[in-house]
């Protein structure tokens, strides 16, 4: 049974004073502007940027690719389903051959523009409903790492936290990074609240900066449950589809850097 999230105090020692903050960004595509992405280009360390499948297309892709390079961030691919309707948020009947297919298309197609504008590609992570079915479904998890190490074995594979994707990176030698979130609440199992029930996402960024610091300092969060849950992450995200989505990583980056956490890039 999904319950109320309650925020609670860590007194813990603190185990790591930096952490990745990377924000979805490029989601936008055609007339559509989704997110505020100028603005949170100066806030992240890292960004993820959508392909064309899910969002973004290739104009968006260019400008995209050349404000992040403009301001240093480190930049990877955010492969997602082939749902621009659904913003790729709904699951979809997938054999491992097609997100082994699919992921390698969409990791291809954002290098092209990253080069082009001189730049370095980093990592790639999977975007909405594909993030969440690789994070339980150890074929598919298997595929998808396939070709984010066939494309370039130095790339990271950026994966929710002790799941079957991180664990599929690290069978095959990638190197691998657990993300944990700052403005979604959890399950007792560590799972991600489901978007369809009104506490999937955080209420206020007071939580969010709560959640955030607990999990940068003490490897700590709190369930919607109130049981506390362990989650050793070394990337958190926030979501830039939001209206308000650059006052929220505002806020969160305000409070990391007060708790006294470097906010650094996966690579740095």
């Amino acid at each position: 049974m999904l319950t109320e999230f309650k925020p609670r105090k860590f007194t813990d020692l603190a185990l790591k004073p930096r952490i990745d903050l990377n924000c979805d960004i490029g989601e936008g595509f055609g007339a559509y502007t989704i997110g505020n992405d100028d603005a949170l280009l100066k806030l992240a360390t890292s960004v993820n940027i959508a392909c064309g499948f899910h969002g973004g297309d290739a104009a968006v892709m260019r400008r995209t690719v050349g404000l992040a390079v403009e301001h240093g961030v480190a930049i990877g691919a955010h492969p997602g389903l082939p749902d621009l309707a659904g913003f790729g948020r709904r699951t979809m009947q997938v054999s491992p051959q097609e997100v082994y297919d699919m992921a390698l298309y969409q990791i291809g197609a954002l290098e092209g523009f990253v080069r082009a504008a001189d730049g370095a590609m980093t990592h790639v992570k999977p975007h909405g409903a594909l993030y969440n079915m690789l994070a339980v479904a150890p074929e598919l998890a298997e595929a998808f790492a396939q070709a984010v190490r066939d494309f370039d074995t130095s790339l990271i594979l950026v994966g929710m936290a002790a799941s079957a994707l991180t664990a599929a990176g690290e069978r095959i030698n990638l190197r691998t990074a657990h993300e944990a979130f700052a403005d979604r609440t959890y399950q007792p199992d560590g799972s991600l609240t489901p978007r369809t029930h009104p506490n999937a996402l955080m209420k206020s960024t007071g939580e969010a900066v709560a959640q955030a610091v607990g999990i940068a300092l003490y490897q700590k969060a709190v369930a919607v449950d109130d049981s506390e849950l362990t989650i050793k992450a070394h990337t958190i995200c926030l979501h830039g589809d939001s209206p308000d989505s650059a006052k929220f990583a505002r806020a969160v980056v305000r409070g990391l850097r007060a708790a006294g956490i470097e906010l650094r890039s996966l690579i740095r």
